[in-house]
């Protein structure tokens, strides 16, 4: 890794230190599954907290996204639903 790329990493990373990305998602759903992997994956590079809700044990979660789930939200602020972009998620967070 070259010195310049080195220090935007470490840029990138305290931008995105203290975020908090929620994922709503349900038991046995394999959009779920991938979009996990890609707030775990993002957020463990960049430092950024991350939880996860289960919209079957919510119901305001389950009236407000059940025909969208997985829901990707940003410090509160739905982000991505159905399908996560990992670029687009590492834009948000080190915005």
């Amino acid at each position: 890794m070259t010195r310049q790329r080195g220090l935007f990493r470490r840029a990138s990373r305290a931008r995105a230190e203290g975020r908090l990305v929620t994922l709503i998602r349900k038991p046995g759903c394999h959009l779920c599954d991938d979009a996990q992997a890609v707030v775990e994956r993002v957020c463990a590079d960049l430092g950024a907290e991350w939880e996860q809700k289960d919209i079957t044990q919510d119901p305001d979660l389950h009236r407000k996204y059940w025909e969208q789930i997985p829901v990707v939200l940003v410090d509160g602020e739905q982000h991505d639903f159905w399908r996560v972009r990992e670029d687009r998620l590492r834009a948000a967070l080190t915005r």
